[in-house]
């Protein structure tokens, strides 16, 4: 009984960190593959960097946006899930 309570604090504070570190961030990854892979011809984005546009064309891993100078080949990663949900959420009068 004397061991258990030395390796109780230990024992608390993975606790706490896998809640409040590790379950987040596996969860923001999740949201983030679930986006990628929802992407389609047409949907407006913002990448990482900061370019706006539009897809015009998918492949497995990468990603053709057509922005006003032209059109840019990127990874599939390197679109913003908040920046993107942000530009296509409705107005507020």
């Amino acid at each position: 009984m004397g061991q258990l309570s030395q390796f109780a604090p230990f024992l608390l504070m993975f606790v706490v960190i896998y809640f409040f570190m590790i379950r987040p961030q596996q969860k923001r990854a999740k949201n983030e593959k679930e986006f990628e892979s929802n992407l389609k011809v047409g949907d407006r984005i913002v990448t990482k960097s900061g370019f706006h546009g539009k897809i015009a064309e998918l492949a497995e891993t990468t990603v053709v946006i057509e922005t006003m100078s032209g059109k840019l080949k990127l990874e599939r990663s390197a679109i913003s899930l908040e920046m993107s949900s942000a530009l296509n959420a409705p107005k507020k009068a």
